[in-house]
């Protein structure tokens, strides 16, 4: 059925399945540069686009630690500078500058090995297939040093953990990238409506609200009394000139009924604007009714969008 790929925008229901993206990696990379480096480990992919088997414990725990390192970094989204503490992810420039970047409002990341650190463990960033607004760059995700560094910087004491180990933290990693991947493919699925004003939508910024659950996560919570999603981020995407906020839930669903994946993410516009709101009318309408819905509107082409 050529609407399921409208099935989890804007309602927790099945897997994206988009019309000319095959697997379980959403990048064509075909499109890359053959010196970039791949924006997903591809040992967490099987062959044939399958994930890894990452248990439902690494798949929870890899987000919620991900999230907690990102809790101390504002990632541009208040513009507290002063506060930023060094080691932030996804900074993008010369490690060797002491200046705070303005585009992500972070400082040089910090590499170095972490004191009664009880094994090597890497630096290297991989480059995510997510543009980074007006700069032509794609971002960078952090690297295990990174995370490591942050999570101890939080107060961690790895030994209290039963299992740490340069395997579980190169997993945390890799669980991490293979979400925002997703993620920025499904958001490429909303942008598929303004295709025609923009092919080429980018990344501004992002930032973690844990804390505070989204209207929608309100309502099934307190009234439909559905879990609370146990993590949230907001990613403010540039559509060719225009801000557009998106929010993503993300919910534990379990591992049950063969499901591979226990992180589910609720990906959709923010209510923050009319052409948001006709969106998400659009979803609900190819969903519920997809005869009439086609009738009405102009079901979009998924294959070119972001491409370069």
């Amino acid at each position: 059925n050529e609407y399921k790929s409208y099935l989890r925008m804007g309602i927790i229901t099945d897997q994206v399945k988009a019309e000319g993206v095959t697997g379980g990696c959403p990048v064509d990379h075909t499109q890359s540069s053959a010196t970039s480096k791949h924006p997903v480990k591809h040992d967490a992919v099987k062959s044939g686009g399958e994930r890894k088997s990452f248990s439902h414990k690494q798949q929870i725990e890899a987000q919620k630690a991900i999230s907690a390192m990102y809790s101390e970094c504002p990632s541009a989204m208040d513009g507290s500078a002063a506060t930023i503490p060094s080691g932030c992810p996804m900074h993008q420039g010369n490690e060797g500058a002491a200046a705070i970047d303005p585009e992500n409002m972070m400082p040089p990341p910090n590499q170095r090995p972490a004191f009664d650190q009880p094994f090597p463990l890497s630096t290297d960033r991989e480059v995510s297939s997510i543009p980074r607004a007006s700069t032509g760059k794609k971002w960078v995700y952090p690297s295990q040093q990174m995370f490591w560094n942050a999570m101890v910087r939080k107060g961690w004491d790895w030994r209290k953990e039963d299992d740490i180990s340069p395997e579980v933290v190169a997993d945390i990693i890799n669980i991490h990238n293979f979400n925002n991947e997703k993620a920025w493919h499904e958001i490429l699925l909303w942008e598929a409506f303004h295709e025609e004003e923009c092919g080429k939508p980018e990344l501004v910024k992002f930032g973690g609200k844990p804390k505070e659950l989204s209207p929608r996560a309100w309502f099934r919570h307190h009234v439909l009394r559905y879990e609370k999603p146990f993590d949230r981020h907001d990613w403010i995407v540039d559509r060719c000139g225009t801000q557009v906020r998106y929010i993503l839930d993300y919910y534990d669903v379990g591992m049950e009924d063969g499901n591979k994946e226990a992180v589910h993410m609720d990906i959709r516009p923010a209510l923050d604007s009319w052409t948001a709101a006709k969106d998400r009318f659009k979803v609900f309408a190819f969903r519920k009714f997809p005869s009439i819905a086609t009738v009405l509107f102009e079901y979009p082409s998924w294959g070119r969008l972001g491409s370069e």
